[in-house]
Order: C-alpha cells, then structure tokens, then sequence
C-alpha cells in the first residue's frame, strides 16, 4: 500500500482531545468515545520524535479482529468502526477517521493491567532472574529466557499514566479491586490468552504475552476495552525463528529500540528521530504481523 505521511496529532471540531495517550488520542462523542489511533511510537516510556506510517491503522483494525472473534469470550466496548455511523459532529472529519478509528462504549476503566504471560520475557525473566518468581508466583528454577513456562501466568500490573506500569501480586490486584472481580479478571484473561495464542499458533506466530483492559458499565456489565492482542500489547514472535535461551526477533518496536540502544540515547529528553530505515522497517513489522495474524491486507 502507498506510504502516507504518519498522522502524529489530531484535532477535531476545533479542539484537542479530551484524553491525549502515548498513541491514542480520546473524543467524548454523545455519551460514547472515539478513539482515534495515530502513528505515534514510544520506547523507554517517552513518545519519539518520528511516527511509523499506518501503524494507528494496524493497531485499530487487528483490535476490531480480535474483538469480533473473542465476543463470545467476554462483550467488548467496539459499537462502530465505519465513520458513517459515529455522531454527526464526526463526518468532516471521516477521512481522517477512516481505518483508525472506534467509536465504544465509555466504560469505568479497571486500574490494573491484566497481563498473560505464556513465556518468560520482559520484565517477567527481569524479575524471575532476580527472585525466581514472577509478580509472586515461584518458578522451577534454571528457566531460560524466552523459554516456555509450564502453564499461562496471569500477572497484573497497576496502570501508569507515566513510566512503566509495576507488576503486582494477584493478593495486591484483590486489595485495589476486590478478589472476586481479580478471579473474574484472571480467568477472562487467560481464557482470550489461550485462544489468540491458539490462532497466531497457526499462523506460525508465538504469543509470548499479552495484556487487556477492563472497564464496567453503569450496570456492572465487564467489557473488553482499548485495544485487543496488537503488536503495542503484545509480544509476537515468528515461530520459525524461536530459539529460547535469549531475546527473540519480534513483531513490534524491536528496531526502534535497537536503534536507540546504537545511538547511545540516555532515555531522557530530548526525544530522537528515527533513520528513515528504521521507520521503514518497523512499519513492514506491524504490517507483517497483521497480514498474517488476519489473512488480509490492512484497509487503507
């Protein structure tokens, strides 16, 4: 598909959004929300000085992917993602819009991530290296990384507004949210573990980890929000190439921070820029990824 300039700001009726992420800016729209996904890209919990192309697209059309085959799962809070259909304060702005972004359900957000891992990577080999558990679940010992665990761990994190989100204990989870939602919460998120990690398989994708959110309605009804086993959420890698015992090539931001570990950036500002080789690599990532996770080329 042709190269777009990468969409880094939004601004629609005139206003910057209600809530600005790392990636997603937030519209409150007649009750409703849209969530529009740009191209911004962070590593090192700062948002770069370079976008990557079409990567708002892929995070907003695999999470539709997903929504639509894990509904039977646990309800989710997509209502739209055709620019027809939002409120009609929307529609000059629909090309914009267009293949990056959902109109949902507004939601009170659940204040703790709610993190699967099947593998040991990440912050998760960090912690075991150091005290052979991870988020307090003990381990067997002489796990390598990136090896298989025995079973899917569900681990949850408290949710950041800056900096890294902090892993936690299941009993921590009980103390901000109640144990019976944290039951709740824990068999939902290794229930849609187990089925992306059962999809990608075939594809020849390993889900390494992944994350969700939750959010509950007036009534008290759980959905499945923001977005839903991308390559922002998730640790992918391609099976053919699974050597455990060491970092694995993954479908995500791996050669931005490759390219930021040459650099010798010191993880403060001023934010870098990308080499244009970098920015080109890193979007036929989140392309591949999605071409292969869905059978289909991304919607322009």
């Amino acid at each position: 598909m042709p190269l777009d300039a990468p969409l880094i700001d939004t601004c629609l009726d005139g206003r910057a959004p209600d809530v600005k992420g790392k990636v997603r800016d937030i519209y409150e729209a007649n009750g409703n929300l849209v969530m529009v996904a740009t191209d911004r890209i962070s590593a090192f919990d700062y948002v770069l000085g370079s976008g990557i192309p079409d990567k708002g697209r892929v995070l907003t059309q695999l999470s539709a992917f997903w929504f639509g085959l894990t509904r039977d799962i646990v309800p989710n809070h997509l209502m739209a993602t055709d620019p027809r259909e939002y409120p009609p304060a929307m529609a000059p702005h629909a090309a914009l819009l267009r293949g990056r972004s959902m109109l949902v359900r507004k939601t009170r957000p659940i204040p703790i991530e709610c993190v699967a891992r099947g593998y040991l990577a990440g912050s998760g080999w960090k912690e075991y290296r150091a005290t052979g558990q991870v988020c307090g679940i003990t381990l067997p010992r002489g796990l390598r990384e990136s090896e298989q665990l025995p079973e899917p761990l569900f681990t949850p994190a408290t949710k950041a507004t800056s900096g890294h989100d902090v892993n936690i204990s299941e009993a921590d989870a009980a103390s901000l949210v109640g144990a019976p939602l944290v039951r709740r919460l824990r068999e939902l998120t290794l229930e849609l573990y187990a089925f992306g990690a059962q999809h990608a398989a075939a594809r020849g994708i390993i889900l390494a980890d992944t994350k969700f959110e939750f959010g509950e309605l007036p009534s008290g009804e759980l959905l499945l929000i923001d977005e839903a086993m991308t390559p922002d959420s998730s640790r992918y890698w391609p099976a053919d190439q699974y050597r455990p015992g060491g970092p694995q090539p993954s479908f995500d931001k791996q050669f931005v921070r490759d390219y930021l570990e040459e650099i010798g950036w010191n993880k403060q500002p001023p934010v870098p820029s990308l080499r244009d080789d970098v920015v080109l690599g890193t979007r036929e990532k989140y392309l591949e990824a999605y071409r292969r996770l869905t059978g289909q080329e991304l919607q322009p």
